[in-house]
């Protein structure tokens, strides 16, 4: 079945950047849509192989400089990760050369792959993170919005950008269905059995493989026990009683996890001024879809109406700004809040000195109660912008001056 193609928001950032790099690195999860972005960005004559090819692969680790020869530049090299030997290969043919958009690469194994990029094709490549599909680009909705930054500016562009209004259940059934791009475009894919095998091929093959991992059965529960945890501050102690290791143990395997894109650790807003905030970053798994799947909510409905509503919503509001900036080319300077006297904010975003507030709600009325708060942050002796409250409310509102009730489908 042919799959229908998605507007991905980095296509003209990729090509952006290649006018300017000689060497465009893009990285993230599998399945996530890297080959066919490359591919629908490629302009024509660009060469094509993949190291998922055991003889381009051989090649590639034995002789660098034929591999080079026989795929010269444009070219566009898919899983690089398994030949790093053509790093310094690649950086004598740019050198020599000073094209720009020369090499195009895609990566899966973060984790060894940089290493290799960083030491050899430093000041010459761009690397670019990718995630799955984000609401925009599910909806085939055009967005010219810049990154989420709560301002009334911002909002004010969402309004007028975002007409169609989201219920909750078509918010939970995306939830569920998570962002990688086959199971979303093809209706006909069994969901749970494509979850199943991205588990077992490329999540336990990948990580299993870069840890060395001699007990499959300990991995898999480590993966459940800490999908889980998704929205919850990060308890190595709690995740390696569940599975069954050590706690040296779990923050390796975490460590890998954020690493290849599939978690994000959210830290704490960080002060001088005070001694009484909590240093725990929190846990968020990065596709909600396969968090549904691995702790076994086996329809929107379920998951809507279970334990986890509240921190899987969460999870997807986190994911969705992260993706705006991310594919932006945007670094997110992002945090939560939380001191020794329970005092806490969901997500405080940082952007030049100014910090601005936000908080999640499964509501679609929230009221003041919501921010109550906000005014911790006038302590740090910092700028404090616009807030708002992240909820399922049809339309944005404001319950303060400088607060707005901002609705999920503005995202």
């Amino acid at each position: 079945m042919v799959l229908q193609m998605k507007k991905r928001t980095l296509e003209n950032q990729i090509i952006n950047a290649s006018a300017s790099f000689s060497v465009i690195l893009l990285t993230g999860p599998r399945q996530v849509g890297k080959t066919t972005l490359l591919q629908q960005c490629a302009e024509k004559g660009r060469g094509y192989v993949t190291l998922d090819d055991m003889n381009q692969r051989a090649l590639a680790q034995s002789d660098p400089a034929l591999f080079l020869q026989a795929n010269p530049p444009p070219v566009t090299i898919d899983e690089v990760q398994y030949a790093p030997e053509l790093f310094s290969a690649i950086k004598i043919a740019v050198d020599r050369e000073r094209a720009p958009g020369a090499f195009w690469l895609t990566g899966s194994q973060k984790f060894s792959l940089m290493r290799g990029i960083t030491e050899t094709l430093a000041g010459r490549v761009a690397i670019i993170e990718m995630q799955g599909l984000s609401q925009a680009e599910i909806d085939n909705r055009p967005t010219t919005l810049p990154p989420f930054i709560p301002t009334k500016s911002w909002i004010q562009q969402a309004r007028v950008e975002n007409h169609t209004v989201k219920p909750l259940p078509a918010i939970y059934q995306q939830i569920w269905k998570g962002s990688y791009p086959q199971p979303v475009t093809d209706k006909n894919i069994n969901h749970e059995l494509y979850l199943s095998s991205y588990v077992q091929t490329y999540i336990q093959r990948d990580v299993r493989d870069i840890l060395a991992v001699s007990d499959p059965i300990a991995f898999a529960k480590f993966l459940r026990s800490t999908a889980a945890r998704t929205g919850e501050l990060l308890n190595y102690s709690s995740i390696a009683r569940d599975a069954g290791i050590d706690h040296k143990t779990v923050k390796s395997w975490i460590s890998v996890l954020e690493v290849s894109g599939l978690i994000y650790l959210l830290q704490p807003l960080h002060s001088n001024l005070t001694k009484k905030l909590v240093h725990t970053p929190k846990l968020y798994f990065l596709d909600t879809g396969l968090c549904s799947y691995l702790t076994r909510w086996s329809t929107p409905q379920s998951l809507e109406a279970g334990a986890m509503s509240g921190a899987i919503l969460e999870t997807w509001f986190i994911s969705e700004i992260l993706k705006s900036y991310w594919h932006n080319l945007r670094t997110p300077y992002l945090y939560y809040y939380r001191d020794t006297n329970q005092k806490e904010i969901d997500l405080v975003i940082e952007d030049g000195n100014t910090l601005y507030p936000v908080e999640f709600k499964k509501s679609s009325s929230p009221t003041k109660d919501a921010i109550k708060n906000f005014n911790v942050l006038g302590r740090l002796k910092r700028e404090v912008g616009d807030g708002a409250v992240l909820s399922l409310c049809e339309s944005d509102f404001p319950l303060t001056e400088s607060v707005s009730a901002v609705p999920a489908h503005y995202l």
